[in-house]
C-alpha cells in the first residue's frame, strides 16, 4: 500500500524537537536508494504544512571518497552543535569536480524541521536526538544504475567499494532495526511503500 508523504509529515511535525529547537529528520539508506528524492518530497510537504525546512546533504560534507564515514565531526561541529544551542551553522560545501571544499559558508538556520539526507545520517551516536529517522532502500542494481547514470562510469570502481563498506557499516550500526519507518525508494513518485522493520526490499 502507498502511504502519502503528507501523512508522514503530520507525523514529524507532531514530535518534539531533541536536538534544541530543532527536530530534526535522518534520511538514511545505501547509495542510489532514493534518499535525495524521498528528502526533497517531505521537505515539501513540510513546508505546504507551514513549516520552516532546511535539508542537509551529507556529501556535501564528506572530504572526497576515503570521508565516507569519518565526516561526522565536520558534521556535529558545524551544523549539529551549532542547531543543539538554537543557533544557526553553516558548512564549507565540497566540490566533487575540483576535489576540494568551496570557499563560502553553505548556511544551515535553525528551523522547524532540518533533514539530514546521507549514508549513516541515522548512526547510533545521534539517535536520542533525532525526531524521525527513515531508511530507505532499493533493488542493488536499480541503485548501482543511479548513481552511474547521475555521476558517469568512472565512479564505477570507488562506488563498489563503497557499497561494500556501507553495508557493512549500517550491519554493525543496526541501523535498520533502529529507524522509524523503513521504505522502498524504488519508485517515490505518488507517495512510498513502509517496508517490515529491519528488512531491505530484497529480504
Amino acid at each position: 500500500m502507498t502511504e502519502r508523504f503528507a501523512d508522514l509529515a503530520a507525523v514529524v511535525l507532531d514530535r518534539p524537537p531533541r536536538l534544541g529547537p530543532v527536530r530534526l529528520v535522518a534520511v538514511d539508506g545505501p547509495s542510489g536508494a532514493g534518499k535525495s528524492t524521498f528528502a526533497a518530497r517531505l521537505a515539501e510537504v513540510l513546508r505546504a504544512a507551514g513549516a520552516t525546512v532546511t535539508t542537509v546533504p551529507t556529501d556535501d560534507l564528506l572530504d572526497g571518497w576515503d570521508d565516507q564515514f569519518t565526516f561526522w565531526e565536520r558534521l556535529e561541529r558545524r551544523v549539529l552543535a551549532p542547531l543543539r544551542r538554537g543557533e544557526p551553522g553553516g558548512y564549507h560545501r565540497y566540490d566533487w569536480h575540483r576535489a576540494e571544499f568551496d570557499a563560502g559558508l553553505t548556511p544551515v538556520p535553525s528551523t522547524d524541521v532540518v533533514i539530514v539526507e546521507g549514508v549513516t545520517s541515522a548512526r547510533r551516536v545521534i539517535r536520542a536526538e533525532l525526531s524521525f529517522s527513515v531508511f530507505v532502500t532499493a533493488p542493488a542494481e536499480l541503485s548501482l544504475a543511479r548513481v552511474l547514470t547521475r555521476d558517469g562510469e568512472g565512479v564505477r570502481e570507488p562506488l563498489l567499494a563503497w557499497r561494500r563498506a556501507e553495508a557493512g557499516f549500517h550491519d554493525q550500526d543496526g541501523t535498520r532495526a533502529a529507524v522509524d519507518l523503513n521504505i522502498d525508494g524504488s519508485d517515490l513518485a505518488e507517495g512510498f511503500r513502509r517496508l517490515p522493520p529491519g528488512r531491505t526490499i530484497e529480504e
